[in-house]
């Protein structure tokens, strides 16, 4: 079956419309690195696919649970897309959104409207979904190594269930990162609106992969300067203007790359609920030290020091800084960015 339906929002805000995809190209995107698809090139699953390639979603193969959905483990043919077995078919993340409450299928929406047009190398790969009687789900590419987050906390590193990212590995996943964000903002105009670090997939190479696009939203158009809209997202990483007066622009998601790359500098989270205030706020507790460069090495993640040079944490901590900008004119834009993590990574890969 097809999809062609219309949601309403909350009172004032446009409708979100999807037309009428595509059944099955190649089972995936197609088109070439950095490309926006005329139209989405999906393979619509049935249900019962799915069920057979969760195995009945299976509680084993649960990967995430959370208010609106539950992530799962599947199996499909890579060339048929049909469900297979463990020994045959290819690994897949099946997304099942619950059927209690709009918030969900809005997400979900938002999800085929921007992944089913994108083709990047730094974005997930949405490979199909499913609708069948109220049954909303998504079919992913699978990201073997977990998302950022799982690489950057807890600080304790003797502790930690994965060895601490290395410091060109991390300015690597942030220059990708980067490279996603910059693709969304320039060539889709799209703002993700929730960057964080648990948002952020690496693949087994720790290539980043920019995941979860439920509160996307399109860019200001006809000569507009922002989109005013309800504040949504993780509260800490999200920027002041659009916290407080609802103001979207593309700088807001590069406040939020500057909050998620101080976490992978400091290794700690922004925020601390554990800590003391003012520690607690991560973002105001490291900007004094940003601005020195013999201070700047004293909030560097204890797993990191003795491995990398102060100069390039220093310029790391720049890039840092000047996306953190109070004014969102002040802050560079993602292609700024990525030219400024390209030639640090050029020096300590």
């Amino acid at each position: 079956m097809g999809l062609c339906f219309a949601i309403a929002k909350r009172p004032g805000e446009d409708l979100i419309f999807i037309g009428q995809p595509r059944n099955l190209i190649n089972g995936s995107t197609s088109g070439r690195e950095g490309e926006i698809l005329n139209s989405p090139k999906l393979k619509i699953f049935e249900f019962a696919e799915l069920k057979a390639a969760t195995m009945d979603y299976s509680r084993e193969n649960v990967i995430i649970e959370g208010s609106f959905s539950t992530v799962y483990r599947g199996w499909i043919d890579k060339h048929s897309l049909t469900a297979a077995s463990r020994n045959t078919g290819m690994i897949v993340f099946v997304k099942k959104i619950n059927q209690n409450g709009a918030q969900g299928l809005q997400e979900w929406v938002a999800e085929v409207k921007h992944l089913g047009l994108l083709c990047h190398p730094n974005i997930v790969k949405l490979i199909g979904y499913c609708t069948e009687n109220n049954n909303w789900l998504l079919v992913y590419e699978y990201i073997s190594n977990h998302n950022l987050e799982n690489h950057i906390f807890p600080n304790a590193c003797s502790t930690s269930n994965n060895q601490p990212l290395r410091w060109d590995l991390r300015i690597k996943v942030a220059l990708g990162a980067a490279r996603g964000l910059a693709f969304l903002h320039k060539q889709a105009n799209v703002i993700i609106r929730d960057f964080t670090t648990s948002t952020i997939l690496l693949d087994s190479n720790f290539d980043a992969k920019l995941a979860y696009f439920g509160l996307a939203k399109d860019g200001p158009a006809d000569g507009k300067t922002h989109v005013t809209t309800r504040v949504m997202g993780t509260e800490w990483y999200l920027a002041p203007e659009y916290t407080h007066i609802g103001h979207l622009t593309t700088k807001s998601d590069v406040y939020s790359f500057g909050v998620v790359f101080l976490e992978m500098l400091t290794g700690r989270r922004a925020m601390e609920i554990n800590f003391e205030s003012p520690e607690r706020d991560l973002v105001k507790w490291a900007k004094p030290y940003l601005k020195n460069k013999r201070r700047t090495i004293k909030i560097l993640d204890p797993c990191l020091k003795g491995k990398c040079s102060s100069s390039d944490v220093f310029k790391a901590a720049e890039v840092a800084m000047q996306c953190l900008s109070f004014e969102p004119n002040q802050r560079p834009t993602m292609e700024e960015v990525v030219k400024s993590l390209e030639q640090l990574y050029q020096t300590v890969s």
